[in-house]
């Protein structure tokens, strides 16, 4: 799990619900989602989906990711 949306670089917790992936498992905030085109992932032109949330007792074994991704092509969003 990422810990950002990679257009505007939010924070999305493990447990955050409005994360939205892709089969790539890009990461987006519920807010830049709604100014991609037709809704689907700017780096691969997928559907968007609801991220999963992580139950914390499963975060203990098994930890988000710290490594935030930035897609080049969001630039203009920051």
């Amino acid at each position: 799990m990422r810990p950002s949306c990679e257009c505007c670089d939010r924070d999305l917790s493990p447990s955050d619900d409005v994360a939205f992936i892709c089969s790539f498992e890009c990461t987006w905030c519920a807010d830049c989602v709604d100014g991609f085109d037709g809704r689907r992932c700017p780096n691969c032109g997928g559907d968007l989906a609801l991220r999963p949330t992580r139950s914390p007792a499963k975060l203990a074994d098994n930890p988000a990711s710290t490594e935030r991704v930035l897609a080049k092509d969001c630039a203009p969003a920051r």
